[in-house]
């Protein structure tokens, strides 16, 4: 029997990865696998209290970054690993690689500076497999036009989603051996074919 797998999902806001997240987790159900779906930041009592000051306390960009990755701390220790050791499949919206993009990319975070608390936090633990919803900046604003309220990270500017979206591409060139990238300017339909193929080498 294969091990239970940490997969995860990235983008920008306004990409649509949350959509497709709770559809790819009934396709690894339906594969006869036990899935945990999960978000950060949150996850966690913890978690979920720091995501509420982090999605709308405006605050220095480095304190955000710790934030961040104190929710994540709490995250893999009280909820992936401990599933991932009982044979659960882990399904997380979002992880590590958004402080690369947001916290490094968009706010300008030293990438040095992440890299240590990453080693900190996880070190030797990645994903498995990345999924990255790459999408131009300004279909993503389109979409995200729709939503009535936005938090302050879905408010920033485009300039900002432009940075995030290249970090996002570096980190997946960077590390290529996890990453698939996922045309999410595609239609619905054509998104769900892609990761249909995507499930079926899990």
């Amino acid at each position: 029997m294969n091990k239970a797998k940490f997969i995860t999902f990235e983008g920008v806001d306004g990409a649509g990865k949350s959509t497709h997240l709770a559809w790819f987790a009934e396709a690894l159900r339906k594969r006869g696998k036990d899935v945990l779906v999960t978000r950060e930041p949150g996850g966690t009592p913890v978690g979920e209290c720091l995501r509420d000051i982090l999605l709308n306390q405006p605050m220095h960009a480095e304190a955000e970054a710790l934030l961040m990755f104190a929710a994540r701390l709490e995250h893999i220790e009280q909820v992936i690993k401990p599933a991932l050791q009982l044979g659960t499949w882990v399904v997380s919206d979002r992880f590590s690689d958004a402080s690369f993009a947001y916290q490094g990319g968009g706010r300008g975070v030293k990438v040095a500076k992440l890299e240590q608390l990453e080693c900190w936090v996880h070190e030797n633990f990645q994903p498995d497999l990345t999924l990255l919803f790459d999408i131009p900046v300004e279909v993503a604003r389109q979409r995200l036009s729709k939503n009535t309220t936005l938090d302050r990270f879905e408010q920033e500017k485009d300039s900002f989603f432009e940075k995030v979206r290249q970090a996002y591409l570096e980190r997946s060139k960077k590390h290529p051996d996890r990453f698939v990238l996922i045309d999410a300017a595609e239609t619905s339909e054509k998104v769900k074919e892609n990761l249909k193929k995507v499930v079926m080498y899990l």
